[in-house]
């Protein structure tokens, strides 16, 4: 897309943005009003994004920034995503107690890879010149001892400490190692090799992409600018999404799982879920808060599995509650938990309730993702729970045919 044709509405550009830094709506400067460079720039803009692969999985919460990076790829810019290959083995102190653990150079690619595959529903990877891919390895391996020393040579140890994480831990005296402090002057210094004009990322991250600005300013290039997107909220409403609070919905989760999930979201964090996660319009949801909540599910579930799979889904589901809803059911069969003694552990009742051959098959199952309860997937191969009112009228279910109803 020409440059000279693009949308003049700039709603996609600030949906869903927790803030812009600098954004001096006043300024006729188009370094310091990022919708009057939008308006007057003849090329395509370069939005940089950079993701350290650390674990192999993404969920919901990491897409929002992936989502905001393919609005400027549907707008004509180019989207620039950096895999931190180098700075992963670092580890990002941001939001950290304490040392994140180093990994290897083998270990981050390969989780990379995952990364890029679970993202290919979401960015466009097929339109040529919407999309370059780095490694921050290329630049950062080839560093020398004086090139270093000029990074840290733009920070001062105190600036270092006003980073909010390091300054908890200091006053908490937890040792900060020297070598975290070059987190987010590598990090920066990815904004000056690849031309950065913007960089997305969380809330957490304003610290990281103004020492950007600050190290493009150095060598002699134009600051980027910093577009901050906020952290979601996990599915309990509560804390943010995290694979470790298991709260979480991963981009490869099955079709049923995903939308089992999402049909329950909290309502005061529909309309959220509704503004990051989706793009339809937000003065034109239903009224009634069930139909936004299946509205919602169907819509995320339908851009990583497609309509088809997400109607089936949606249609699976609601079958699943009028099983469990209607005490004459005979399809799905009742376990009754008067035999067994409490406090049980899940992968137990797998085994003594027919569900699977054994304790250990349960355990397996439960480790391979195929088991749900009340449509929730469980991830926790030690779930246990202490009395039978806990799974009263629950129904339990081992891949998408083997339901039971477990009952007092």
């Amino acid at each position: 897309m020409a440059v000279s044709n693009l949308p003049q509405n700039l709603d996609w550009l600030y949906r869903g943005i927790s803030e812009i830094f600098p954004d001096r709506s006043d300024s006729d400067d188009p370094n310091e009003n990022l919708a009057l460079l939008l308006a007057k720039i003849n090329r395509p803009l370069r939005v940089k994004l950079g993701i350290d692969p650390t674990g192999s999985e993404i969920h919901l919460g990491h897409s929002i920034p992936f989502r905001k990076l393919r609005a400027f790829q549907d707008a004509g810019h180019t989207a620039v995503v950096i895999i931190g290959d180098f700075t992963a083995q670092i580890g990002d102190p941001t939001g950290k107690s304490e040392v994140r653990r180093q990994l290897t150079l083998e270990q981050v690619r390969e989780n990379a890879k995952d990364y890029l595959d679970q993202l290919r529903p979401v960015l466009d990877f097929a339109t040529p010149g919407r999309l370059e891919i780095h490694y921050n390895s290329e630049w950062l391996s080839k560093l020398d001892l004086k090139q270093i020393q000029e990074l840290l040579a733009t920070m001062t140890v105190g600036q270092m400490l006003a980073k909010e994480g390091f300054a908890e831990r200091f006053e908490q005296e937890n040792p900060i190692y020297l070598h975290e402090f070059l987190y987010p002057l590598m990090q920066g210094y990815d904004s000056v090799m690849v031309d950065a004009d913007i960089e997305l990322g969380g809330t957490d991250q304003k610290f990281n992409i103004a020492v950007g600005r600050d190290l493009q300013r150095h060598f002699g290039k134009k600051p980027q600018f910093g577009m901050l997107l906020p952290i979601l909220l996990g599915t309990d409403g509560v804390q943010k999404m995290s694979k470790s609070l298991n709260n979480y919905v991963g981009l490869r989760e099955d079709a049923l799982s995903m939308y089992s999930k999402l049909e329950k979201t909290p309502d005061d964090l529909v309309k959220d879920y509704f503004e990051l996660l989706t793009n339809l319009p937000l003065d034109r949801l239903p009224e009634n808060p069930r139909d936004r909540q299946k509205l919602l599910a169907l819509e995320i579930v339908s851009q990583f599995h497609g309509r088809e799979a997400a109607i089936a889904a949606q249609k699976t589901a609601e079958e699943i509650v009028m099983k469990k809803s209607t005490a004459s059911a005979q399809s799905v069969p009742e376990y009754s938990l008067s035999g067994v003694k409490f406090p049980a552990k899940l992968f137990y009742l797998l085994g003594a309730s027919g569900l699977c051959s054994s304790s250990s098959e349960g355990r397996k199952q439960i480790q391979g993702g195929a088991v749900r309860l009340d449509g929730d997937r469980v991830s926790d191969v030690d779930l246990t729970f202490d009395s039978p009112e806990q799974l009263n009228g629950k129904v339990l279910q081992v891949g998408k045919k083997k339901f039971i109803r477990l009952v007092k």
